[in-house]
């Protein structure tokens, strides 16, 4: 028998803020696939969600911020990167930046970069922002595995979750990843938005020159 999670509206902001202000893991729907959280800040969180997900040490998560705002707070965006979060910010790209120094290194195995990506919905600002800081944000799967595609296969994958946020992904597909930690910017994984829609962003002037 599968085991029911507690599942909350979307709008039921301050119930989930508060599981994961006592370092709990809950899925929560984004725009591209279903996710799983924890607060950014608490080794212990990032340990309850690498145990639920069965993640390698090794292998950092991503952070989803409420806005740029935010964003600065934990990494250095450089002028390109900022031309790619104000173009496709929110939205289905992650970016991957260089971490600033006064983030503790056990939020990202103390790499020099850290995976960003923007809240996708009024939903998931409010409760980033009811929770006080960025939070560690992967698929809803085990490691290695499918990505889940229903509410009830999150439920089989991932029996630990403490709550559900209910919803449906727009996308159904991981997000793109942009690396603008260098002065050459690079796609590192194609997804919803495309390599010639980021080279317009970047080169506005050439693309006009063609025209």
């Amino acid at each position: 028998m599968v085991n029911r999670i507690r599942r909350f509206r979307p709008d039921e902001t301050e119930a989930m803020a508060e599981i994961l202000r006592n370092d709990g893991v809950i899925s929560v729907v984004t725009d591209t696939v279903y996710g799983v959280c924890a607060r950014m800040d608490s080794l212990a969180a990032q340990e309850n969600l690498r145990e639920l997900k069965h993640r390698p040490a090794d292998k950092a998560f991503p952070i989803m911020c409420c806005d740029i705002a935010q964003i600065e707070t934990v990494a250095y965006v450089s002028e390109q990167g900022r031309k790619i979060i104000h173009a496709f910010m929110p939205g289905p790209v992650t970016v991957i930046l260089k971490k600033r120094e006064e983030i503790p290194d056990f939020v990202n195995g103390g790499l020099p970069t850290l995976a960003v990506r923007m809240a996708t919905s009024d939903a998931l600002e409010k409760l980033i922002r009811a929770v006080g800081v960025p939070l560690l944000m992967t698929s809803a799967n085990q490691s290695g595995q499918k990505t889940c595609e229903t509410l009830e296969e999150i439920e089989l994958a991932c029996p630990g979750l403490n709550g559900i946020m209910e919803g449906k992904p727009t996308y159904h597909e991981a997000s793109t990843i942009i690396d603008c930690s260098q002065e050459q910017i690079r796609v590192l994984r194609k997804g919803p938005v495309s390599e010639e829609q980021i080279q317009e962003v970047l080169t506005p002037e050439g693309r006009k020159e063609d025209e």
